[in-house]
């Protein structure tokens, strides 16, 4: 697919038309609302629009007494249940974990797969949603023996020192990390460290641990949004499906972008290779490809050689940010995967790891009000900021690009 640039053009658009980089109009700084690197809570600029007031979230010593454990009883004979409103938008497999901790996976699948389990009469599937007042008939189940939360292990108390000094925001209902360079969010393949096996020692009073509501690369850091309550989850997923959820990543990119702002607009596809995965530019109606949207826009230049550019991803496609730099001739520098530019040399003094930072996340708080995140940027791409001279303070113009 060939790249065009184009300008503004005054005449209105389809939202799905595939121009792959138009300019989007910037307002002056004087208009614009606080740049990434403010405070938590603060009033974003065009993310989040007005908002209610909500009650400042709880410091961690001040945090209520866990409540007491409830047994989950073993279901002997067929029961029927109601969703409640904490359940409203949870995933029937959820929904039974949440309801007996001691259920196993491979259990749940079963049952769900053999139609024991129907909502509202129908069979489902496990990762189907429910809707609050449905009625869910769960047949007897096996439980195994639910976690007991004891006394952590020196290993367990040193993986939570971790992850509190990852913290960038928590309350009750939420945890914002930031997650470090090269620590996976997820396991895989000889993955024996990520973030969603170490937050086993969060686990409350209920033997429910905190969920993962969204992902980012292993070698991106940044902002990692987790839900600590069911309700949280179920809120928070809403919200990314919805598009309610604001984020803006920072990048250094070979030469300087032209239009100095604008939107890529393309279909991926997932290539699927011996050894690995990887993205690729698809037509309309090619196999499993998906509209992804991007929102760019240059910060600062270091001799027009590299750039520090903003992205707001309106799409959340895997590699989405990687693969549409690296389409429009700016691959993201250390990207071991789309960095395709021949004969190019690093910069003395620069690492070759991924320059992408999850920088800010702004989401509506389940009980109200706005969450609104940033993290710093990690230790090898402050150095490369502090070699090319660029000014981490300066404001950033993706702030006024569109949402959609």
């Amino acid at each position: 697919m060939s790249r065009r640039i184009k300008r503004m053009n005054p005449k209105p658009r389809d939202r799905d038309e595939r121009k792959e980089a138009r300019p989007h109009q910037a307002r002056s700084a004087s208009k614009a609302g606080p740049r990434p690197g403010g405070k938590l809570g603060s009033k974003p600029s065009r993310f989040a629009g007005e908002r209610p007031q909500r009650r400042p979230p709880k410091a961690a010593q001040e945090r209520s007494a866990p409540e007491k454990p409830v047994e989950a009883l073993l279901p002997t004979k067929v029961q029927t249940v109601t969703v409640t409103a904490d359940e409203n938008n949870m995933r029937v497999d959820r929904f039974l974990e949440a309801r007996f901790p001691g259920l196993s996976f491979s259990h749940i699948q079963r049952v769900v797969r053999k139609g024991e389990l129907r909502v509202d009469g129908k069979r489902v599937d496990s990762k189907d949603r429910l809707e609050e007042g449905q009625s869910v008939r769960i047949p007897p189940l096996k439980l195994d023996a639910p976690k007991v939360v004891g006394e952590l292990s020196e290993a367990a108390q040193k993986t939570l020192k971790a992850l509190k000094e990852m913290t960038i925001f928590e309350d009750d209902d939420v945890l914002v990390l930031n997650k470090p360079a090269g620590l996976a969010v997820q396991g895989g393949s000889g993955m024996t460290r990520h973030i969603d096996q170490m937050l086993e020692v969060m686990r409350d009073a209920k033997g429910q641990k905190p969920r993962l509501v969204h992902r980012i690369d292993r070698e991106t850091s940044g902002c990692l949004l987790i839900a600590k309550t069911r309700f949280a989850a179920s809120h928070l997923t809403g919200a990314f499906r919805s598009r309610s959820a604001r984020k803006v990543y920072w990048a250094l990119v070979p030469g300087l972008p032209k239009p100095k702002q604008g939107r890529i607009s393309t279909f991926l596809a997932k290539d699927e290779g011996e050894d690995d995965t990887i993205m690729r530019i698809a037509q309309h109606g090619d196999e499993g490809a998906s509209h992804a949207v991007t929102y760019y826009a240059v910060v600062e230049t270091a001799g027009n050689k590299l750039t520090w550019v903003s992205l707001k991803p309106v799409t959340g496609r895997t590699h989405q940010l990687r693969a549409h730099m690296a389409h429009i001739g700016h691959p993201i520098v250390g990207d071991p995967k789309y960095f395709n530019i021949e004969n190019w040399q690093l910069p003395g003094g620069l690492q070759n790891r991924l320059h992408l930072l999850a920088r800010r996340i702004v989401i509506p708080h389940p009980r109200g009000g706005v969450i609104d995140a940033t993290a710093p940027l990690p230790p090898h791409m402050q150095q490369s900021w502090n070699l090319l001279g660029l000014d981490a303070t300066r404001f950033d113009p993706i702030e006024n690009a569109p949402e959609e």
